[in-house]
Formats: C-alpha cells, sequence, structure tokens
C-alpha cells in the first residue's frame, strides 16, 4: 500500500480509502465487518462514511453504514492507527427524516457530529466532512452553472469554520473538509480560514474517474497549490468502469447497482458514457488489464489525488480494487487514456 499526506497535516492515508455506502443497502453487517477487515489487511488504513449512508438513502437505512463501523470498530485495539471520515448532509427537502432543519448552522453541526460518533462508537473523527453546499450551485451531475438569484443562503463560511474549529478544540475532530465543491467555493473556505487564523479544510471529497475528469478545470490547481488534495469518489462511475454492462447481452447484470436503482443513479448510465467505456475497455484488453485495475490506476497516478475512494459489493470486486495499487500505467496506455478522454470529454459529469 502507499500513503500519503492528508492535505498539510502529519497525519498519513492510504492511497486507497474503503468507501461503505453500500453496507446497511447492498451488504450486511457481516459482509461490511469482511470488507473492512480484508481492507486493513491489505494496508488500507483510511476508511470514508457519511450520516447519509447507506446508498441509495432511505429513512430504514440511513445510518445503517455508521453503525455496522460502529460495530466493528468497538473492540478493536488499533482504532488510533485508522483514519474514520464522515459527513454531515447538506440541505436537501427529500432529506427530512435525517433532520427538519437542515443546513450547517452550529446546531446543525454539533447535532449531526454527535449522532456519527454515537454509530460509530468512538470519541472522535480523524475528518469530517461537509457532503455539498447549502447554497444553489453546480454539483451532483451538472457542469453548467446557473446563478440562483432568489437563493436565500447567506454566506455562513465564516460561521462554519469557527463551528469546526471548537470541535477540534473539543477533541471531537481532527481535520475537516469539503465534498462536491467548486472552485469559488473552496477559494473561499481557504481564503476565510487563512484571513482570520481558522483550520483549512485540508481535502476535496469530488468525484473523479476516466468518465468525469472534471475537477481537472477549476480545482486541481487549487487543490495542489493548496494542499487541498481530492479524495476521489466514483472513480468507477457506479461500476460502469468495470465493463460488467458491456457483457454483449443487452441486459444489466442482476444485483448491480445501474440495475437495481437504474431510475436513480442515472449519472454514468448515458449513451456517450457506454460509448466512452468502450474505448476504454479496448485499451485494457489489448494491455491485458482488466478495465476496473486501469481506470482505478489512472485515479491513482493523479498528483492532486490524495485518496482513491473505492467501494464494492463483493469481496473479489474488493480484492481486484485494492489491488489496483500495485498497477503501473505505462507511458503508451497514458497517451491512449487521452485520446479518448480528447474525443469523449467528461461525458457523465
Amino acid at each position: 500500500m502507499m500513503y500519503q499526506s492528508l492535505g498539510d497535516t502529519d497525519l498519513q492515508v492510504s492511497k486507497i480509502c474503503l468507501g461503505t455506502m453500500t453496507f446497511g443497502e447492498q451488504n450486511t453487517e457481516a459482509e461490511a465487518h469482511e470488507q473492512l477487515n480484508y481492507a486493513i489487511e491489505k494496508g488500507v488504513n483510511f476508511i470514508d462514511t457519511a450520516e447519509l449512508y447507506a446508498i441509495p438513502s432511505r429513512a430504514y437505512n440511513q445510518g445503517l453504514t455508521e453503525q455496522y463501523i460502529g460495530t466493528w470498530l468497538k473492540n478493536r485495539a488499533d482504532r488510533d492507527q485508522l483514519v474514520i471520515a464522515s459527513k454531515i448532509a447538506g440541505p436537501r427537502a427529500s432529506l427530512n427524516y435525517i433532520r427538519e432543519q437542515q443546513g450547517f448552522s452550529p446546531e446543525n453541526i454539533r447535532s449531526a457530529l454527535a449522532g456519527s460518533l454515537k454509530r460509530l462508537q468512538t470519541d472522535y473523527l480523524d475528518l469530517y466532512q461537509l457532503h455539498w453546499p447549502e447554497r444553489r450551485t453546480n454539483f451532483f451531475g451538472y457542469l453548467e452553472y446557473k446563478h440562483a438569484e432568489k437563493d436565500p443562503w447567506q454566506d455562513n463560511f465564516l460561521e462554519i469554520i469557527q463551528t469546526l474549529q471548537s470541535l477540534q478544540t473539543e477533541g471531537k475532530i481532527r481535520h475537516w473538509g469539503i465534498s462536491n465543491e467548486t472552485p469559488w467555493g473552496m477559494m473561499h473556505y481557504l481564503h476565510l480560514a487563512k484571513l482570520h487564523g481558522l483550520p483549512k479544510p485540508v481535502s476535496i471529497q469530488n468525484p473523479y474517474s476516466l468518465l468525469n475528469r472534471s475537477f481537472e478545470i477549476g480545482l486541481a490547481e487549487i487543490a495542489i497549490r493548496e494542499q487541498t488534495g481530492l479524495l476521489a469518489y466514483s472513480p468507477l462511475a457506479f461500476g460502469m468502469l468495470t465493463g460488467k454492462y458491456h457483457n454483449g447481452s443487452g441486459t444489466k447484470p442482476k444485483h448491480s447497482r445501474l440495475s437495481l436503482y437504474g431510475d436513480e443513479m442515472t449519472r454514468y448510465n448515458g449513451d456517450i458514457s457506454y460509448q466512452a467505456t468502450t474505448e476504454y475497455l479496448k485499451i485494457a484488453q489489448e494491455h491485458g488489464y482488466s478495465l476496473a485495475q486501469m481506470a482505478l490506476a489512472y485515479v491513482n497516478s493523479r498528483r492532486f489525488v490524495t485518496s482513491n475512494i473505492i467501494g464494492a459489493t463483493k469481496m473479489e470486486q474488493l480484492e481486484e480494487n485494492i489491488a489496483s495499487i500495485e498497477l503501473d500505467l505505462p507511458k503508451e496506455v497514458q497517451k491512449a487514456i487521452e485520446s479518448v478522454h480528447r474525443r469523449y470529454p467528461n461525458p457523465a459529469p
């Protein structure tokens, strides 16, 4: 396993992070524990979750992911060797089963963190993240920015950072990060933190894969120059970049995410994404790689990526995904990948 500093801190995180959003929906508690044990055995020390999970989020499964991690974590003697990250959900009308009053007020941040700590059965989080912005902006599949003149949001970034600093002082979190953020949002947080002598975000968790390289357009330079690296999520694009939907049968594999939840998870399911994946699959096959390992190895190789958040529902998938850390893509493969990217730039934002 490879390790890298989380932002400009002295905390070392594995280049592969275990994503857990299937725990509590597609994976049972026993399966979750099996995945966690295997990942740790292979050198993964970084585990990412959220109060929102499992996904798709429902009232019946909200918080189950953290619960399953908590029952695994409670009897371990190596808590101080693990990096546990979670998130507070941003506002969304459909999520009133999490909180009636939503948003990142000091009261909500404290309440959300207390709930996560209780479910995770730990006294602190190594990384606490804002899952998505409060304001109306472009994230979750939208490249275009359309300004919302009537957005009721008022700039509360400074209050958020001050609240998070208080939680650091109290020993409840070690560091904080942002997620699904834009370049403006990222720089605004960084500017205010520097201006007021407050702790800055040490990471940004946004989507990044062969089908979505929009992070490179405005955020990659910030991530490098400000030492606030990317925690890349959906590196396999909901499984599209495994090639399992290119099986020649014209049908989606049973129990696959797009088969079970295709109506809700359309982000990577379009015709252009399928065509681009066909081209990436050809490159992988020509060089004797699995498409999943090639796609993950590409993400692993990016300088602005701190950690690559992989997820799996089956152990063989987990084994293959973690093993991607051993693959170093030769220049000819990277050149072929860039050629496809020029023809299919960001088909699935």
